[in-house]
């Protein structure tokens, strides 16, 4: 692949890895396309705008039982698991490794205040925040790890129900948030609290699984077997029952905030079926797909970005007076898969990293990389 000080060549890449981020990244698009094209309320609730016929309910029903926080909640954990993976590759290299990666984080921030001032939904603010407590915690047990990540998600569901249980129906602040999607007072506490919570919390199981093995896609395919039943016997159950809840209700102001405690528990759960089931296909080696998706994942932060440019511009601006419902969207979504799919591959037969990745590499050793493929 390439020289330089930290460059990952092609026997040094995770495969696995590449294969869950590029899934992750084309997933998280499901349910960021709604926020691009509909009003800001219709991300949580489906009966704000956007659910006129029958696809677009069953459209925005699968986003919220199968994609709504599980494929962010995937790319939460790779980013817990490339902060421990650039820091031991630092440390081998004879690098001062957590300075190294104090300044690399230091650089993703500066990216995520450029998106968050084009877009409020950028997570990439949120994991540079993130990054130094992964990175302090790293050596712990993965056991512990997992349990403080785990804790991480309970302590947003019990907040979530004590905000619920603190306001009222007709509250301002309440009714502002459900049916226009503003986030202040209590409902802006609540929205940090579970905006940094879910990301610490998925950071950090994500290094305990790069720490046993898990993520990389190491361990036994009976193993992965066994996760894929769990992950998804749990899960899917609780995130479709969480929906159920809602929808029943017809999505009623007085679940607003409680209605999002099943699909916050179910999160974990899905996002470690879904690991499993990659892991599993990846081993497969089906060259086609596989490379196309592995290639995505090699370009995540640039097709991150891009997915919002495309959004913003699509969506936000060029179809906005047509007031597309979630059927509508999903054709946006499937289009930008295919070009990212093409591109991707595309891009990286000639360059060793993606334009975005080239230029945060660059920056993080202060000098021009080679970004040529070999």
């Amino acid at each position: 692949m390439t020289s330089g000080p930290l460059a990952t060549r092609a026997a040094e890449r995770i495969t696995t890895l590449d294969a869950v981020r590029g899934m992750a990244v084309l997933g998280i698009l499901t349910m960021n396309a709604v926020a691009f094209g509909l009003p800001a309320a219709a991300y949580a609730n489906l009966d704000a705008a956007g659910s006129r016929t029958w696809l677009d309910w069953l459209v925005g029903g699968a986003g919220e039982i199968f994609a709504d926080q599980k494929f962010m909640g995937l790319f939460s954990m790779l980013f817990g698991a490339g902060v421990v993976l650039f820091a031991e590759r630092a440390a081998a290299k004879g690098r001062r490794s957590v300075l190294l990666s104090l300044w690399r984080n230091a650089l993703l921030l500066g990216i995520g205040i450029v998106h968050l001032s084009f877009w409020d939904g950028d997570v990439l603010f949120a994991y540079a925040l993130c990054a130094p407590v992964v990175l302090a915690l790293r050596h712990l047990p993965p056991k512990v790890l997992l349990a403080l990540g785990g804790g991480c998600y309970v302590a947003v569901a019990v907040i979530s129900w004590f905000v619920q249980s603190s306001l009222r129906s007709f509250s301002s602040v309440l009714i502002d948030f459900w049916h226009y999607g503003d986030y202040y007072g209590v409902i802006g506490t609540w929205f940090l609290a579970d905006y940094f919570g879910r990301a610490l919390g998925a950071m950090l199981i994500g290094a305990a699984l790069y720490r046993t093995g898990v993520i990389s896609g190491n361990r036994a395919p009976s193993f992965y077997r066994r996760m894929a039943a769990w992950g998804l016997g749990v899960g899917l159950p609780l995130s479709a029952a969480g929906f159920a809840l809602m929808a029943a209700t017809g999505f009623d102001i007085d679940w607003a905030v409680a209605g999002t405690i099943p699909n916050t528990l179910a999160t974990m759960p899905l996002c470690l079926g879904y690991l499993s089931l990659i892991a599993l296909w990846n081993a497969a080696r089906d060259r086609g797909l596989r490379q196309r998706i592995c290639a995505a994942g090699r370009m995540a932060l640039t097709n991150y970005l891009t997915q919002t440019a495309l959004g913003l511009l699509v969506l936000g601006a060029l179809l906005d007076d047509l007031e597309l419902g979630r059927g509508g969207i999903a054709v946006f979504v499937v289009a930008v898969w295919a070009v990212q799919l093409w591109w991707s591959k595309a891009w990286l037969d000639r360059f060793a990293f993606g334009p975005v990745e080239w230029l945060w590499r660059c920056a993080t050793y202060r000098r021009w990389q080679p970004i040529r493929a070999r």
